[in-house]
């Protein structure tokens, strides 16, 4: 026959001093890498010690790249907008995707660059740089004085 639970305060206070002694796990289980050579941690969640989240982390390929680049993918298993880790088989169809796509627009620009210098703006107009403002002999140049007068 199972054991009824306690109600008896003490001992439920004695069971989770108990269960706060056992070990904890502080090396996570290794997931996955990426191609830039990122491996993917994480220490599953466990409702019994309290832990509702699971925590994710990565290692840099090099440990002193501050600014480590990350695929989207693992970026969004990280964070925990998806439950499941990104398969080797997705990354390499997005890659392609990611290349095919560059391999367009390098296609298009080198279609269309010619064209686009044609209609490019002058680099000066006559009279004035770029990045000052028109001047017309009708307004004044500083307020409060007298527009030059017309030779």
């Amino acid at each position: 026959m199972a054991q009824k639970p306690t109600r008896d305060i003490f001992g439920i206070i004695f069971k989770n001093f108990w269960n706060s002694l056992r070990p904890r796990q502080f090396r996570g289980n290794y997931i996955g890498e990426d191609y830039f050579g990122n491996k993917y941690f994480e220490i599953p969640a466990n409702p019994a010690i309290g832990k509702r989240k699971s925590s994710r982390w990565f290692e840099p390929a090099d440990k002193d790249a501050f600014d480590q680049e990350l695929t989207a993918e693992w970026e969004a298993w990280l964070r925990g907008r998806r439950e499941e880790p990104p398969t080797r088989e997705e990354l390499v169809k997005n890659l392609q995707i990611m290349d095919m796509k560059k391999r367009n627009a390098a296609e298009l620009d080198a279609t269309y660059a010619k064209a686009k210098d044609e209609k490019a703006m002058p680099k000066q107009v006559e009279g004035q740089t770029i990045g000052t403002f028109p001047k017309y002999k009708d307004y004044e140049f500083i307020p409060g004085r007298d527009p030059p007068e017309n030779k």
